[in-house]
Order: structure tokens, then C-alpha cells, then sequence
């Protein structure tokens, strides 16, 4: 072999070892979901099976924006790679995509349909991402409307991926997810290999508010609406019911422990 061509193959040898140790840039899915502000008034319609909207401001459910979409816009400034958030919702919700844009997020997708319920929410965003490779998924723990920690776990059931829980802490190395959880008197450690899903709480990242740049950036980041899969609702609202107004206070002396016992049983029937 002469020396020009000896030289060529040795150079393309680096260069090909090199390209092999890239680091791997991760893809981030993050559920986004739109929720009514912790503020709002709570009110019924329809005979009491549906949530009143009428003069409701609408944010990013906090436990999705303060620490699922924080985090992985982290993991993405500090490994590469990029962050898509989702939503399952109609165009009412598009205010609230842009502003999760404007915080950092890529692109964004919107499953144009009004979720069913928890299981409609995890199957939508199913069906767009079984396909799509991506090594991480990020939702909040809960959302503050329902309250049902449900969307992560059935997601994680529906994709075949692992599924970690309440995490307050995530690191990504070499493959790998590290899991801090918080339990009773201490902190349980997972380790698991990605892709997986993870609910994220407390403790996660820090908010971040929506810089001048972002906000004038999020206008122009793709928004892309698809139609929504062919689902199944698995539960329906009967009614909702708001809790009874609180009751006078009263007082009993410290003497009549006894009366204190009988207004327990027969008025709180806690006992």
C-alpha cells in the first residue's frame, strides 16, 4: 500500500473510532397538560358532571412544568439532544403550549381531542410515540385538576417501557436512568436502562420563568397538530359533588372530655 493510501485509511480509521464515541443525544418526550390556575373557582355545569370553564385562566400543570419539562430541558443542556413536549387537548390549549415552548422545548405536538379521561390521555400519547425512539418520557406526578397519578403508569403499560415513580431526582449516563424516590424515613435508589418512563415531584429541578427571548422564539417553534388515535374512555363522570361548607367551630372545656367524645361519634362520625 503506498503512503498517501495508508495514510487515508488510518486517518478514516479515527475519524469512524471517533464518530463511535459520540456521546448519544437523547430524545425527550414531556406530557403537558392544561389545567385550570390554582385560583380558579370551583364551579359545576350540566346538571353537575362537568367543570365550569366559563372565565378560567389556564396554565401548565405545575408538577409538568416545574419539574418534567424543567428537568429534561436540564439532561438537554448538559448532554444534548432534544425536548418535545405533548398534549392531548383541543385549540384552547395552544396558549398554554406556547408557553412550555417559551420556557425551552423544542417543538411541541397537540392530539387535537378533548381527553376522555387518564386512559385516553396515556393511549393518544401512545399511539404518536411507540414509533418515535424516544430514550425518555416525562410526565408530572399528577395533574391538580384530577389529582390521579394515572396517565404515567398506564403509559409505561401501553408502550412495554419500564416505569419509575414520584422521582425526585434523575440523572442519565451511559444508558441509564438514576432514581432518587422518597419514602417513608429515607430515599430509595433506582437504576434502570433507557427508554422509560418516569413521574416526576418534588425536588426535581427548580421553575424556570419565560425569558423575553423565549416568549419571542416559542411564536415560531413548530406546533404540530395531529388527529386524534381511535380510543376508549374506561370511566365516565356520574356527578360532581363540592364538600359540605365548614360548620362553627366549637368549643368544649377541657373538664367534659366525655361530651367531646359524643359530638365525635355522632355529629364528625370520625369515631
Amino acid at each position: 500500500m503506498k503512503a498517501g493510501s495508508l495514510a487515508m485509511a488510518f486517518t478514516y480509521r479515527l475519524v469512524t473510532f471517533a464518530a463511535r464515541n459520540v456521546p448519544h443525544s437523547m430524545k425527550i418526550l414531556v406530557l403537558i397538560s392544561h389545567v385550570p390556575d390554582t385560583t380558579a373557582r370551583i364551579a359545576f355545569t350540566n346538571d353537575n358532571t362537568a367543570y365550569d370553564t366559563s372565565g378560567i385562566q389556564f396554565i401548565v400543570n405545575p408538577y409538568d412544568e416545574w419539574y418534567a419539562l424543567v428537568r429534561a430541558l436540564e439532561l438537554k443542556e448538559a448532554q444534548g439532544g432534544t425536548v418535545t413536549t405533548i398534549t392531548v387537548g383541543g385549540a384552547e390549549t395552544d396558549p398554554t403550549i406556547r408557553k412550555a415552548l417559551a420556557i425551552g422545548a423544542d417543538d411541541a405536538v397537540r392530539v387535537d381531542t378533548a381527553p376522555k379521561d387518564g386512559h385516553d390521555v396515556a393511549a393518544q400519547v401512545a399511539a404518536f410515540a411507540k414509533d418515535k425512539a424516544y430514550d425518555l418520557i416525562l410526565a408530572g406526578k399528577e395533574t391538580i385538576d384530577h389529582n390521579g397519578s394515572q396517565v404515567g403508569p398506564m403509559l409505561a403499560e401501553l408502550l412495554d417501557l419500564p416505569f419509575i415513580s414520584l422521582a425526585a431526582k434523575l440523572d442519565v449516563a451511559d444508558g441509564k436512568a438514576t432514581a432518587e424516590r422518597d419514602v417513608r424515613g429515607d430515599v430509595e435508589v433506582v437504576e434502570c436502562a433507557l427508554p422509560l418512563v418516569v413521574s416526576c415531584a418534588k425536588g426535581m429541578a427548580e421553575q424556570r420563568i419565560p425569558n423575553m427571548r423565549g416568549i419571542m422564539a416559542a411564536r415560531t417553534k413548530p406546533l404540530q397538530v395531529i388527529p386524534a388515535a381511535a380510543t376508549e374512555a374506561l370511566t365516565s363522570t356520574v356527578k360532581f359533588e363540592l364538600p359540605p361548607p365548614k360548620q362553627a367551630v366549637k368549643m368544649i372545656p377541657a373538664e367534659e372530655a366525655g361530651k367531646l367524645i359524643e359530638l365525635l361519634h355522632s355529629e364528625a362520625k370520625v369515631i
